[in-house]
C-alpha cells in the first residue's frame, strides 16, 4: 500500500445530510484512512471545473474518502458514465498486469484494488454489468454484493462465468457497477398478530404468470 499527495472529488449518488454540492477531498502526503479526519480537508469544488455528463443539480451526493492500492495506480477512478446513472463501472486490478480465466460454471474473486471508507448511513452494492451478463454469461455471484460503512478492506468483487466458454479478464477491464444507497436500521417489533392484507401469504408465483 502507498501514500500520495492526492487531490480528488469521488462522489456518489445517494442521501446526504448536508448541501447537495460536491465536495473535494485534498489528503496530504501519508494520509491514510485511519487518520483522515485529521489530515484531509473538505472545500467545495469550484463551478468552474468541467463536470462532463453530469447534472449535479438534481444530484445528492456524499463524498467517499478512496485508498488506491498500487495494482490500481494507472486506473481511473470509478465515475458515472452519463448524467443520470445510478451506478458507476469497477474496474478489474490485477497484478503485473496478467489476465484471469473462468472457466464455464467456475468463480472467481476480482480485486478492484480500491478501499473506500464510507460515510455512516450508506452503503456500496455491487451489481452485475448488463454487457458482460448477456453477452458473455458472466456476472456477481452474490448479486447485490454490500460493502458496509464500517469495512477497511479492498473492494473485490466475486464473478460467476454461466457460459460455455471460458472468460478471461484482463487488467483494467470493467467487471461490475458500484451503487451508493442509503441504509436504514431495523428495530424489531414482536407482536402476537401480523396486520392483514389483500395479499396475504400469497407468494412464489401466486399472482400468475
Amino acid at each position: 500500500m502507498h501514500t500520495l499527495q492526492v487531490a480528488l472529488y469521488f462522489t456518489a449518488a445517494a442521501l446526504s445530510t448536508g448541501g447537495g454540492g460536491r465536495q473535494r477531498l485534498v489528503a496530504g502526503a501519508g494520509a491514510s484512512l485511519s487518520n483522515l479526519g485529521r489530515s484531509a480537508i473538505m472545500q467545495p469544488v469550484s463551478p468552474d471545473l468541467p463536470d462532463t455528463n453530469r447534472s449535479n443539480s438534481q444530484r445528492q451526493s456524499v463524498t467517499v474518502a478512496v485508498e488506491v492500492m498500487p495494482e490500481a495506480a494507472d486506473l481511473p477512478l470509478p465515475d458515472y458514465q452519463t448524467g443520470q446513472s445510478a451506478g458507476m463501472d469497477l474496474r478489474a486490478a490485477i497484478p503485473d498486469a496478467e489476465q484471469i480465466t473462468i472457466p464455464p460454471g467456475q468463480r472467481a474473486l476480482v480485486s478492484t484494488g480500491l478501499r473506500i471508507a464510507l460515510p455512516p448511513g450508506v452503503e456500496a452494492q455491487i451489481r452485475p454489468r448488463s454487457g458482460l451478463a448477456i453477452n458473455h454469461g458472466v456476472t456477481v455471484v452474490n448479486a447485490p454484493g454490500t460493502v458496509d460503512a464500517d469495512y477497511r478492506g479492498t473492494v473485490k468483487v466475486g464473478l460467476i462465468n454461466l457460459d460455455q466458454e471460458p472468460f478471461v479478464i484482463s487488467h483494467g477491464q470493467r467487471i461490475a457497477q458500484l451503487v451508493i444507497a442509503p441504509v436504514a436500521w431495523a428495530n424489531w417489533q414482536i407482536v402476537s398478530q401480523l396486520p392483514e392484507t389483500s395479499r396475504g401469504t400469497g407468494g412464489f408465483g401466486s399472482t400468475g404468470q
